[in-house]
């Protein structure tokens, strides 16, 4: 099979960093961009309702504003991939850097909804360019594996942090400070970034190899259609034009895609990885899991503020007890990992998830605070195992001479999993306005969701470690 335009540099006799650099520097250094992003994410969710109100967006805009930045992270993750590889992946980590530093500032002064739309799509191509090589870099650092699994899991930690406290900063920040403030926040943990990187970690020289660009832009035509139709689709009508235009577009870039990957010589995702059962279930965890997770944290924070009336701020310390548990998590995960299987363990707490979900499926908008704090807290509890877990399956199935390419695919089918997430909360909070069923349609597909994940890590991870 022709070899893909991903394929990572070969495994390197010496670790990207000097073993001199503290490894804390390293992690700190490296997991700033993927901070960033994620903090973005949770804190955008709480300020929702303010973006709405200050700039006057209707529901499909605010989903917009989520899913224009998931959509070209999404979308470009493969492409930056291989730059990554092409040019260095210290290089395109600081150009991602410097790209989502420019557009936080650009969301921070958007005067309107449709300014904000495009400083997000913006901020998700910068993103995209950071997250592969975050990772590729992180591996190379830590060549040796069993320490490699613990930075991977204290990487996850601090990034885990970001997104448990993101709600309860985002709350404090809307109320104090306004909306914009979500997107200054970034200004400084981009500098530390980027300084840090600079400084501390050492260049991966890259190859000379071609970029599969005709592949890349079906990626980007099929997913931005599939993006229109979901978000689109409840004001716009399943059966209009524009809905049936965007189908069309839909089946015949993914068409011409599966021709492409076909005969190229170039491939936009690495088909050979996939033959590897763990490597598919990784990837197939990570959609499901993050549709489940971010597809909650987006319809929570609107009912929270919505349905029971709550101020950002309120709405963020109340999402504190359902999200405290992915750092904590990720610290567990650094612990047991090596004595439980990866597969056993996404099995276990991805039921567990499912199962309280879809006890939830009776929420209204009268349920009493606690219980769904303690629900939503339950289905969260592995979120942060969950997480490093995957990666680290993920990194195990494909080895370190392929750490960029399993980066990006990983990466992009979490961020379709959130894409796609989002919308279908966007799809059912538009499609049923009653905030007494509307939410308990949301647990039925969140539970759904996770149980069909903990089925793919129970066949295709389990089964193969």
């Amino acid at each position: 099979m022709p070899s893909s335009e991903s394929e990572t540099l070969p495994v390197d006799s010496r670790p990207a960093t000097p073993r001199s650099v503290p490894a804390g520097l390293t992690l700190t250094a490296l997991a700033a961009g993927f901070v960033m992003a994620a903090l973005d994410v949770t804190v955008v969710n709480v300020a929702g309702p303010a973006i709405q109100e200050h700039l006057r967006a209707s529901l499909g805009e605010l989903t917009w504003i989520v899913d224009g930045y998931v959509l070209t992270f999404s979308s470009l993750l493969m492409l930056a991939g291989g730059l990554a590889n092409r040019v260095g992946a210290k290089t395109i980590y600081l150009w991602g850097m410097a790209i989502f530093f420019l557009a936080s500032l650009a969301c921070a002064l958007a005067p309107t909804a449709a300014t904000l739309i495009a400083a997000r799509i913006v901020q998700g191509g910068g993103a995209a360019l950071f997250m592969p090589s975050s990772l590729s870099l992180l591996v190379f650092s830590f060549p040796e594996k069993r320490e490699r699994t613990r930075m991977l899991g204290l990487w996850s930690a601090i990034v885990a942090t970001a997104a448990g406290l993101g709600p309860t900063v985002g709350g404090l920040l809307v109320s104090a400070f306004g909306w914009q403030s979500i997107f200054l926040i970034n200004l400084p943990i981009g500098i530390i970034g980027m300084l840090l990187t600079r400084r501390y970690i050492t260049p991966i020289a890259g190859r000379d190899i071609k970029l599969a660009v005709p592949g890349h832009v079906l990626w980007i035509v099929a997913l931005a259609a599939l993006s229109f139709a979901l978000i689109e689709g409840p004001r716009l009508g399943w059966g209009s034009g524009p809905m049936l235009a965007s189908y069309a577009v839909l089946a015949v870039a993914a068409g011409l895609l599966v021709v492409h990957e076909r005969r190229a010589a170039d491939l936009v995702m690495p088909w050979e990885l996939f033959r590897r059962p763990n490597f598919t279930g990784a990837n197939l965890v990570g959609f499901l899991f993050n549709l489940a997770l971010y597809g909650s944290m987006f319809m929570l924070a609107l009912y929270l503020q919505h349905a029971r009336g709550d101020s950002p701020f309120r709405a963020g310390l109340e999402l504190l007890p359902m999200t405290i548990w992915f750092p904590l998590g990720n610290l567990v995960y650094s612990r047991i990992s090596a004595h439980v299987s990866n597969g056993a363990l996404l099995t276990l707490f991805l039921s567990i998830a499912g199962i309280a979900s879809l006890t939830m499926t009776t929420v209204s908008a009268t349920t009493p605070y606690w219980v769904l704090a303690l629900t939503v807290a339950i289905a969260n509890i592995g979120a942060g195992i969950i997480s490093p877990g995957m990666t680290a399956a993920l990194v195990d199935a494909a080895g370190p001479e392929h750490a960029n390419v399993a980066g990006s695919a990983l990466n992009a089918n979490r961020q379709i999993g959130t894409l796609v997430g989002i919308a279908a909360m966007s799809v059912v909070l538009t499609t049923i306005t009653d905030w007494n069923h509307g939410p308990a349609i949301c647990f039925l597909v969140i539970g759904i969701a996770y149980l069909a994940g903990a089925f793919a890590a129970w066949l295709l991870i389990t089964r193969s470690e």
